[in-house]
């Protein structure tokens, strides 16, 4: 993977170069809700959201070089001043750079689904890794998550469910206003199904977000030097 980048109202950074975590309300200021999607491939869904929401603020995540940069050209010609553009994985950028609770939702649609054994762990969604997705979100914001990998929709739908700070919602059907990705688009069309669920952080949170199923591996994490 190239240098990680970041851009946003036509300025763009080496990541290295800004302060962690980075400092979004400077860099896209307002009074707008946040809105983030890890891994927006050709930005199909986060540019349309940017859009057609001057008022509210947007992040994007993705690893992929040609994407990220395929995404920033259009937003750029589009002139999106109320989006930022982030290049790296999606995990680490969580653990060390986009900081926590602050973002009213979090889109994740069609991520890869590492089928093979010995590449589970490199899932976004795994017992643990998820409290990192779930802690982006304010108390009370929502998840969105769709995928066409049965199997794992399934697991995700699983691991969700059994998180103590959140309500889970198995979505029925599209979703209002239609497919989200192109990926979305080319599945309805050909009739092949999609798994499509809402999380909502409890209202409260107050509650630990380390799902259970994965604590005492991330508590028991060796130390540094050891």
């Amino acid at each position: 993977m190239r240098r990680p980048r970041v851009w946003w109202r036509g300025r763009e950074s080496d990541l290295r170069a800004l302060p962690a975590p980075l400092r979004l309300a400077e860099m896209l200021p307002g009074g707008g809700a946040w809105e983030i999607e890890l891994g927006f491939g050709k930005g199909r869904y986060l540019l349309g959201r940017a859009a057609s929401a001057p008022q509210g603020r947007f992040v994007g995540v993705e690893v992929a070089s040609r994407y990220y940069r395929l995404a920033r050209d259009r937003a750029r010609k589009r002139e999106l001043a109320n989006l930022a553009l982030v290049h790296g994985e999606a995990v680490y950028l969580m653990a060390t750079t986009l900081g926590a609770g602050w973002a009213h939702a979090v889109h994740v649609y069609f991520p890869d689904p590492w089928p093979k054994d010995r590449h589970h762990k490199r899932r976004l969604f795994d017992p643990e890794t998820v409290d990192l997705v779930l802690a982006l979100l304010v108390p009370g914001g929502r998840l969105s998550f769709a995928t066409d990998h049965l199997e794992y929709g399934g697991l995700v739908r699983d691991l969700l469910g059994a998180h103590p700070e959140v309500d889970l919602e198995v979505v029925d059907g599209p979703w209002p206003g239609g497919p989200r990705t192109n990926y979305e688009a080319k599945f309805v069309a050909a009739g092949r199904p999609v798994v499509r669920l809402v999380a909502g952080r409890r209202a409260d949170g107050r509650g630990e977000l380390l799902h259970p199923a994965g604590r005492s591996a991330v508590l028991a994490a060796p130390r540094p030097g050891s």
